[in-house]
This record gives structure tokens, sequence and C-alpha cells, in this order.
């Protein structure tokens, strides 16, 4: 276990790194922080800190940066997370309430993060095998055309044309609405279509064609996965900032916002809401990109996480603020797609 002296060390050590961009020597460490100790422990603490892995001397004068290692302890005993201001939940929120609709709202999440974290922002958008089915709606257009719509717990709507080789009476089309309804309504969307295969069967036969073919195109419109492994991304600019490891940490990410495969296994899969990840240098799935460190949760209506959204950047960050942006973000996107 590290003393709780050494990790006071390696706390000022990691905050001063973060926003200064240079190694970190003692004296600066005794001017900057109340350590209340003298310069002489504060440099044995470094010599046990550096021994230990936690910190590295990148040239022979320079000062101690953090290693993975020490990222990794300074994240794992973070108090807390650091809280974000009234101001900034407040402008979370009217951001975020201003979606006209999901693609929307991914869009305007991303641009959010990114400019909270300054970092590069990636938002997965809500799977749809991990959906329920929220409500049916069926509407006569024609005699012979039929509009359905298909509204999913992730927010997503699906609305397609049915047209039917005779017409249907009203209390026929009444009488499908409510199959439709009873046999999906409030299921996933995998035991939607289940159900709703035996529709057909407990119909008239004079009805049965129509019913057949409103069923087989709802059941279409549930297997559409194609938002399944789509992102958004933003903040790409941000990258600007770490031009002075462009070969180690920019160019390898700006090759992996090229795959958009990549950048979901960086995220991960989250399978609650509200918990963040922190996935740091080395513990990520590529060693191309150990200089890159990950910051994500799930996020989805009842606490059920649908997709997931983060941050990838630098192993230099701001974990405090940037976990907490993370969190709100994901927060607030959950509160929308409950109340949809």
């Amino acid at each position: 276990m590290i003393e709780d002296r050494k990790l006071a060390v390696l706390r000022a050590i990691v905050e001063d790194y973060v926003s200064t961009e240079e190694p970190v020597g003692s004296k600066a460490l005794v001017e900057r922080h109340s350590l209340g100790v003298s310069p002489a422990t504060v440099r044995n603490d470094m010599a046990a800190l550096e021994e230990e892995g936690f910190i590295t001397q990148p040239h022979t004068s320079a000062g101690r940066v953090p290693t993975d290692k020490g990222y990794r302890l300074f994240v794992d005993r973070l108090s807390t997370v650091k809280p974000m201001s009234a101001a900034e939940k407040r402008a979370i929120s009217t951001f975020l309430d201003g979606s006209v609709d999901l693609d929307d709202m991914v869009q305007r999440s991303v641009r959010l993060l990114a400019q909270l974290t300054r970092q590069v922002a990636v938002v997965q958008y809500p799977t749809l095998s991990a959906s329920t089915v929220r409500h049916v709606e069926v509407v006569a257009l024609a005699p012979t055309r039929l509009l359905l719509v298909l509204i999913l717990s992730t927010g997503r709507v699906e609305q397609r044309i049915v047209e039917l080789a005779a017409p249907l009476t009203d209390d026929a089309l009444a009488d499908l609405r409510i199959r439709l309804i009873r046999a999906a309504v409030g299921e996933r969307i995998a035991d939607a279509a289940t159900a709703l295969g035996g529709v057909p069967e407990q119909t008239a036969p004079e009805a049965r064609p129509a019913v057949e073919a409103a069923v087989q195109t709802l059941t279409e419109a549930m297997s559409d996965h194609r938002s399944d492994e789509r992102i958004a991304v933003g903040g790409t600019a941000n990258l600007a900032r770490f031009g002075d490891s462009f070969e180690t940490s920019v160019r390898p990410m700006l090759e992996a916002i090229e795959e958009h495969v990549v950048l979901l296994k960086l995220l991960g899969e989250a399978s609650t809401s509200g918990a963040v990840t922190v996935r740091i240098g080395h513990e990520g799935p590529y060693q191309e990109l150990a200089a890159t460190s990950v910051v994500a949760t799930g996020y989805g209506p009842q606490d059920q996480a649908l997709a997931t959204l983060g941050i990838v950047g630098p192993t230099r960050m701001d974990y405090p603020g940037t976990m907490a942006s993370v969190r709100a973000v994901a927060r607030y996107v959950s509160r929308i797609l409950d109340e949809q």
C-alpha cells in the first residue's frame, strides 16, 4: 500500500504535469503545493515513487512525469469525481434539451463532450438489438396503403409504407393495430419479432394477407441493424494541442478515428449506465495506442446501457474533470431518452 504522503506527492505531480505539460521537479512541488514536508522529504518520496514505477524521469536533468501505473493509481484513488458547477450543468441541459431527434441528440452530445473536455469525443448510436418497442401505430393513408410507425426505447423512429392487395375494413384495421401493439410493445426487439410472427394465424382468413404484409414490414424494420455500428466523432481539432507528441500520440489517434470499429473497441462495452470506465495507455486493446487513454460510460433509459460515449485522448489529461463531463453528458442523454 502506498503511503498517504507519497500519494499526495504523486497527485501533485499528475496535476502539475497535466496543467504545465512540463516534467515536474521537487522545488516546483514544494512551491505550488502545501505538502507540509521539506524539499528533501519530497525528493525522497519522488525517488521512492520512481523506484516503484509510478513516475519516471524522461531526461537526465529533467523533473518527473507520471507513468501509466502512476495515472492508474491517481484515478483509482480519486475520492470524488470533480463536481460540475451549476452553470456547467445548466449549459449541458439547455444544449441537449434542444435536440429534435435521435440523430440531433447524438451530434449535440459529441460536440458538447469535445468542448467540455477539449479531447476527441466519441458517441455510439444506441444499438437497435438492445432496445425495446415503445409504441406501434398503424395509419390508413388510402384503402390499400398503410403507414406503420415503430418507436423504440432508444428514441429511434422507423416509418414504413405497406401496399395491400385488397382494402382493409375499419374493424380489421383496428383489430390489426391492437394485435400488433399487444405482441410488440414493451418487448425487446428479438422477442417482439418472434411474437409478431404468430399474429397472422390469429386473424380472420380474409384479412390474413394484409396482416402478413404488415407483420413482415414491421419485422424488417426491427431487424434493420444499420445503427448498431454507427458512431459520431467530434473534437478532432483538439489533437492540435498535442503537437509535441505527434508521432507517439496524435498520428495513431488520427488513424484510429478513421476506423470506427477501432473506436468502438476502444470505448468498450458498458453493461450499466452511470459507471465511468478509465483505461490508461497499455490497458487498452491496441498497443499502437499505448499513449492514449479512454474515459467512457454507458447511457440509456432507466439505467439500461444501450450504447457508450466517452473521450479518447493522450494519457496526459485532466482525469477528474473529464470523468465528470463524461458522466454528466451520459446522465442527461439518458434522461432525455427516458422522457421520450
